[in-house]
């Protein structure tokens, strides 16, 4: 038991460590001192970089939970496991779609800037953001939670980094008002954050 509670204090601790590294890079002061640094090279390095950084950063806690999973509360059985992960499967295929549906609301200068500057764009509603606001946290729910199996430690896991889905999506689309402006306020009124279910205005 001692034992099951030191791996579960460790692996939430590199959950909190990769949630605070992945939200500092993602903070506009970074960005903005990122912009003074580099100046336009900024656009075109960061999301590379901070992927890279993403993944190199979320290994540990990988690692931790395939050496130290904790007891096991259920397994799926075929052939639900297999429907289970070709749907895992398919929400993964989304982020990257969404990044290209919508790439201005990434740009780092676009985020700086806000609605009324003279390089803001407008929102654009296209592809899967005709459907659901926040794609990221829709796909990331269904990744964490179509998992066959599940442990003790997994279920910690992914309790709390639901929780910091969640919390992530409550501020990015903070960030896309300051970005927006009424665009988006009009444009939350029409479509669910993360239940799908197309408007007919898009």
């Amino acid at each position: 038991m001692l034992e099951l509670v030191s791996s579960t204090i460790i692996l939430v601790f590199c959950l909190v460590a990769f949630a605070a590294i992945h939200s500092f890079l993602a903070s506009l002061p970074f960005k903005r001192r990122l912009m003074r640094v580099l100046g336009s090279r900024a656009e075109t390095l960061y999301m590379p970089a901070y992927s890279l950084i993403a993944v190199i950063t979320i290994l540990p806690l990988v690692y931790l939970l395939y050496k130290n999973p904790g007891p096991l509360l259920y397994i799926v059985p075929s052939p639900w496991r297999w429907l289970m992960v070709g749907v895992q499967l398919a929400a993964a295929l989304v982020a990257p779609r969404a990044l290209q549906d919508a790439p201005h609301r990434f740009r780092i200068g676009a985020q700086l800037a806000g609605p009324n500057a003279n390089n803001a764009e407008s929102l654009k509603i296209q592809g899967i953001y005709r459907w659901v606001r926040d794609p990221f946290l829709l796909t990331g729910l269904i990744i964490i939670w179509f998992t066959p199996f599940m442990t003790v430690n997994l279920l910690v896991i992914y309790l709390l980094a639901s929780i910091y889905l969640y919390l992530g999506s409550l501020h990015w689309e903070t960030r896309l008002v300051a970005q927006f402006g009424d665009e988006y306020r009009k444009y939350q009124q029409r479509v669910h954050r993360m239940i799908p279910g197309k408007s007919e205005h898009y």
